[in-house]
């Protein structure tokens, strides 16, 4: 057994329990299709009354039809006999088709009640959280919340199936019934011992597949895989991924060796049971108290008796794991957005561009604010792991700033200053921990978050594209273009040319996150996807970074024509990018240490005047080498 596999064991037994409430909110999900669950049940009830009779034929066939040499009576039984059965076999089919479209609708509206959930969670959530881990919320989890249904209707099958059992067993002879229920206090005992060893297995099996799909999903994306191999680690990859997988399988050893001693245990007790039954049935036979056909009624009831309560032990262990994967799946629905629409929330109607911020101060939520401790997982695999509540510190002090409508400002300063923290705020990437960020003269918190961002356009430093081709991911931006306007946007961000010599022109598909385009490429798509969004609002941050000179220069004057009218937020490393920017503010430390024009800052020296004296001398030294 791996070293991760036994640093999760005692974890993985405190996480066992369902949470207070969750079968009531299971039943929330199931509310809708109640009509079709009563059918079910009524199907159910169908199928175990007709089951408990062919019995009772067999004994009527055994002591009356061939006992008296009645060939009519046999017949008329063995014609009954094939017609339950095809009774029950249209019943079977009925009960299989409700079982399919009740489960599938229920994993449709967990599927996308998660979907909508998740996306509607701050970005924060997703920097924290695991890839892999979401996905097996969204895939394995809510597959095996879907059993919960079957499992439900199997138990009550089975207590159906042992009333319907029971009552002709009682009529046929009570002393052999009494004595087949012996057996049960040994079939309670034994389902105790080891069910709730189970459950917790398959808990901790359903956290290490968590594990292993959060590998496969960091490696086999094209970051990862190209990582891997830049630094000569695909070894060391399939070690960690083999560990992993180890405690998959050894969690799977686990849980189908328990398994199996529950229905061998089980089985066993049942087996001496049925004995029993034949042993009392055939004495009671020899000396004539019993007829042959009724000891052979009753040993295919007790058959029957024992098969539901075997069934019931492990249907008792399917539930409770489907209901442990309905647990996981509301543990993210739980998770609040930190960055909602206030109720009564207004739309933003025509924007003029004015921005301003009043002395904000930021701080980046507590982990346990954000996050799900589930889904987050550390490098050796672990999962569960306690989230601080801890804020962390300061990232802006006190930012003060108006930018007038149609008017470029600029953001520089060192790393970590607070460039691109500030200008998320704007589109309520994160909200401000106190004061306020306005948008003309409306607080951003007082308006609804899609028609502020419908407002906002945002080319960040690393561009993503979905895999999918360059036409779609244009249209993401505004789904209704005409393929003139594409052209149009596309000429203005300098990339027509490039689509053009593409084979597949619009229609060749991009890659994950765009890996067949190079740097600049992606980027200038980046910005045609946001002059095609045409918004009032527009953030570059480091927009050109991937740039080389020459198309950097060009896209800079389409971006100049571009912007007429706009407002614009541009971060840049660069300082030659935003010299003719209406105001530069420097932040250092999270505050504005000075502001003003290019010139006004270099005649103030100070930290913008070092910036630009540095990088002046780096280019120029660049220039002669």
């Amino acid at each position: 057994m791996s070293k991760a596999y036994r640093r999760l064991d005692l974890a993985a037994l405190k996480a066992a329990e369902v949470a207070p409430g969750t079968r009531a909110r299971i039943w929330r999900f199931l509310r809708p299709y109640r009509s079709r669950l009563a059918l079910y049940l009524v199907c159910i009830a169908a199928a175990a009354g007709i089951g408990s009779v062919p019995p009772l034929l067999v004994r009527d066939l055994i002591d009356n039809g061939i006992g008296r040499r009645d060939v009519g009576l046999v017949d008329v039984l063995a014609i009954s006999m094939v017609g339950l059965a095809l009774a029950t076999t249209a019943l079977s089919l009925l009960n299989r088709w409700l079982a399919s479209v009740i489960g599938e609708r229920i994993i449709y509206d967990l599927r996308v009640s998660l979907f909508e959930h998740v996306q509607r969670m701050p970005i924060a959530f997703f920097t924290r959280t695991q890839t892999g881990s979401l996905m097996s919320r969204l895939t394995n989890d809510v597959l095996d919340a879907q059993n919960a249904v079957g499992t439900a209707a199997s138990v009550v099958s089975d207590l159906l199936t042992l009333v319907a059992t029971l009552v002709p067993m009682f009529a046929l002879s009570p002393s052999i019934t009494a004595l087949a229920l012996l057996v049960v206090p040994p079939f309670i005992a034994v389902d105790r011992l080891l069910a709730g060893r189970i459950s917790r297995l398959s808990r901790r099996q359903m956290q290490y597949n968590s594990a292993m799909s959060v590998t496969m999903t960091e490696r086999f994306n094209v970051g990862g895989a190209m990582l891997s191999k830049l630094f000569g680690r695909p070894a060391d990859e399939s070690e960690q991924f083999a560990e992993r997988a180890g405690n998959v399988r050894d969690a799977g050893i686990q849980l189908a060796l328990i398994s199996r001693y529950l229905f061998t245990a089980l089985a066993l007790v049942g087996a001496v049971g049925t004995a029993a039954v034949y042993w009392l049935g055939g004495r009671e036979a020899a000396t004539g108290h019993l007829a042959v056909g009724t000891v052979v009624a009753l040993a295919a009831y007790v058959t029957r008796l024992y098969s539901p309560l075997t069934d019931l032990a492990s249907t008792r262990v399917s539930l409770l794991g489907a209901v442990v994967s309905f647990d996981r799946v509301f543990e993210v629905l739980d998770a609040e957005p930190t960055v909602a629409d206030k109720p009564g929330a207004a739309e933003l109607g025509q924007v003029a561009g004015k921005v301003a911020a009043s002395s904000v101060w930021f701080r980046y939520p507590a982990p346990s604010e954000v996050s799900v401790a589930s889904l987050e997982s550390r490098g050796d695999g672990t999962t569960d792991v306690a989230l601080s509540s801890d804020e962390g510190s300061w990232v802006l002090r006190d930012v003060s700033f108006v930018a007038e409508p149609g008017t470029m400002t600029a953001l520089v300063g060192p790393s970590g200053a607070g460039k691109t923290t500030l200008s998320s705020l704007l589109p309520r990437l994160y909200d401000v921990t106190d004061g306020s960020i306005s948008l003309d003269g409306i607080d951003v918190r007082e308006v609804t978050t899609e028609s502020l961002r419908k407002a906002i356009g945002v080319v960040s430093q690393d561009a993503h594209l979905f895999h999918d081709t360059i036409r779609a991911n244009l249209l993401y931006a505004r789904p209704d273009a005409t393929q003139a306007e594409l052209l149009e946007a596309c000429d203005a961000a300098r990339i027509s040319e490039v689509i053009a010599a593409l084979p597949d022109g619009f229609d060749t598909v991009v890659g994950e996150r765009g890996y067949r385009l190079s740097g600049g490429e992606k980027q200038r798509l980046a910005i045609a996807r946001v002059l095609l969004k045409d918004p009032s609002i527009v953030i570059l941050d480091e927009a050109t970074a991937h740039l080389d000179s020459e198309t950097e220069l060009a896209v800079q004057q389409a971006l100049a024509a571009t912007l007429t009218g706009r407002t614009s937020i541009v971060i840049a490393h660069r300082l030659s990018t935003i010299q003719s920017a209406d105001q530069i503010l420097v932040l250092d430390q999270g505050r504005v240490v000075a502001r003003g024009t290019h010139e006004q800052l270099i005649a103030q020296g100070g930290l913008y005047a070092d910036l630009y004296q540095t990088q002046y001398r780096r280019d120029e030294l660049a220039g002669t080498a």
